[in-house]
């Protein structure tokens, strides 16, 4: 008798060891998940940002140039 119910409390245990192991698993995987996606959103952030700065850029550029393309005028004036 004494034998059976060890034997069904290291079943058990056994069980529960491995539900804790699964459960650490789907966690660690969870954390993982969530931590790429992390990433990829602050990639596509930078990317935009980097994007906004190009065009800001060339905005800037565009403006100087024309400011150039001014003071050309007035020095030929």
């Amino acid at each position: 008798m004494m034998m059976i119910m060890t034997m069904m409390m290291m079943m058990i245990m056994m069980t529960m060891r491995m539900m804790v192991m699964m459960m650490m698993m789907m966690m660690m995987m969870m954390m993982m998940m969530m931590m790429m996606v992390m990433m990829m959103m602050m990639m596509m952030m930078m990317m935009m940002m980097m994007m906004m700065m190009m065009m800001m850029m060339m905005m800037m550029m565009k403006f100087l140039l024309l400011l150039l393309l001014l003071l050309l005028m007035m020095m030929i004036m």
